[in-house]
This record gives C-alpha cells, sequence and structure tokens, in this order.
C-alpha cells in the first residue's frame, strides 16, 4: 500500500484525540503528569494510550526544538540505542530509524517512521507511522516494532507549556497484549517526566551546539536526500514475523520489580 504525508484533516484529528476526554480512562494523575488509556479490550489489543505533562518553565518552542533535535537525544534518552534521518519527502516531512534498548530477555526493538510536523501558531504537532524502506530492512538482532500511529501535541501557554504524548505501537515479538499494555502504562509517567527535564537543560546546551542549526524551523538547513513516496510503503503489523522470545515468566517478574520500584520512586 502506497504512504500517503498526512495532511490538515490528519493533524486535526491527531489534535482532537489528544484534547478529548471521551472514550479514554485515567490511568495515572500526578505531579502534573497523566495517563490515559483507551477504553477497549486490554488483553486483545496493543491499546491506544495518551499521556500529558504540564512543563513549567519551558516554552513550546523550546519543546518543539527538543523533540526535533536528534543530537540532543543522544544526551538525555537513555533507552535509545540509536537514531537517524534517512531522508525528506517535503519541507515538514521525513523517514528516520530508531531503536531502542529492552529488557532481557527480550530483544531490542527499531522503527523506521515516517515523520510530520506542523506548526500551529505558538502551538506544534509531530506525527508519524510506521513504513518500509527497500534499503533498510528488519534487522537479524532485532524485532522491527510497528508504530501505528504515535505523535505529540504541543500546547502553548506563554513561559509555560503542555506536552500531549499520544501513541498505539506493536512492538511484535511474542509478548502478550497484556504485557505490552501493563508495560506502556507506568513507563508513560517516567517517559513525559525525563522529556520535561530534558528540555529544562536544553537552552544551555544547544547554545553550545550548533545554536543556528534547527532544519525542522529553516527547511534549507535540511541536507538530506530526497526520497520518493513511491519508493515507501505502510508498514502492517501482520506482516512481520513474530519472534520467539523466551523467558516472558521471568519477564512477568521484572514488569513487577520494575512496578515497585516506580511506585518508590515517584
Amino acid at each position: 500500500m502506497p504512504v500517503q504525508i498526512p495532511d490538515d484533516s490528519d493533524f486535526n484529528s491527531f489534535r482532537e484525540q489528544c484534547e478529548t476526554l471521551e472514550g479514554w480512562t485515567v490511568h495515572y494523575n500526578k505531579a502534573g503528569v497523566t495517563v490515559w488509556c483507551r477504553d477497549q479490550q486490554e488483553s486483545k489489543t496493543v491499546q491506544k494510550l495518551k499521556a500529558s505533562v504540564f512543563c513549567k518553565d519551558v516554552t513550546a518552542e523550546t519543546l518543539y526544538d527538543v523533540l526535533h533535535d536528534t543530537s540532543y537525544r543522544k544526551k538525555w534518552d537513555s533507552n535509545m540505542i540509536d537514531t537517524y534521518d534517512i531522508g525528506k519527502l517535503t519541507v515538514n516531512a521525513d523517514v528516520g530509524y530508531y531503536s531502542w534498548r529492552c529488557p532481557s530477555p527480550l530483544k531490542n526493538r527499531d522503527f523506521i517512521t515516517l515523520r510530520s510536523w506542523l506548526p500551529l501558531g505558538g502551538d506544534y504537532m509531530i506525527i508519524n507511522y510506521s513504513v518500509k524502506h527497500p534499503k533498510y530492512p528488519q534487522k537479524k538482532d532485532y524485532v522491527r516494532g510497528v508504530s501505528v500511529q504515535t505523535g505529540y501535541l504541543i500546547k502553548s501557554n506563554g513561559v509555560n507549556s503542555t506536552l500531549y504524548y499520544l501513541t498505539q505501537v506493536d512492538p511484535k515479538g511474542s509478548l502478550p497484549k497484556w504485557v505490552v499494555n501493563k508495560v506502556s502504562q507506568f513507563v508513560a509517567p517516567k517517559a513525559m517526566k525525563k522529556i520535561y527535564k530534558a528540555c529544562l537543560k536544553y537552552p544551555e546546551w544547544k547554545r553550545k551546539h550548533d545554536p543556528h542549526l534547527k532544519p525542522w524551523l529553516y527547511p534549507e538547513q535540511n541536507t538530506l536526500p530526497s526520497i520518493n513516496p513511491a519508493e515507501l510503503s505502510l508498514q502492517h503489523a501482520d506482516s512481520l514475523e513474530n519472534i520467539d522470545e523466551s523467558g516472558l515468566s521471568e519477564e512477568k517478574g521484572h514488569i513487577s520489580d520494575e512496578e515497585d520500584s516506580y511506585s518508590k520512586e515517584s
């Protein structure tokens, strides 16, 4: 299936999902962070999850820069193994690679995604979904995950801002869906807090690292090779192999340990 670069209707739909409360259940609400899950059968499907964090003393512009800046991400995203941009489709759409570290006994995951972004006055949106690129097939030592839809809505409030994160991702492998959903619910608050902390440190870091280089704001700075959308196709979860990951009983214990440590930390 050919890919479609998101248009205004896609961004409007995404924004509506971030802002509406109907059909969503709160699973976490503490210290400025809220996590909701979409009402559905959690055990059979990968749930849609969203989170928000109030970012005091962080402008919407800074948040937008942090989420775009792959060089800075390598400084604060400890779960990331690697990330890089592959090529550009338009002035506000590109294709990129991201891999992240999973706890043993699970294999690490990676993704190829089409990402698009849209500034809206003082607010911003960034959305992505998984695609197949002929030069970046599934790797031997990784499980190729699938982002059905993932993105951010940044809402400005003067010197402060609010970040919304919405995602539906299938990490593939042999993990039961309930495990995926359980992990997502307690990882999300930590991830939102980590982004907020990264934003507080970004202005100082950026002043020392190519302060004027922001190709997401200035397209003329973008030196990525152009990609023809016809080269890409939609990545369906059911087209990827479910790689066997033994030791799920251990993983259940690991999840419980993670939850305990998180509840103490929070």
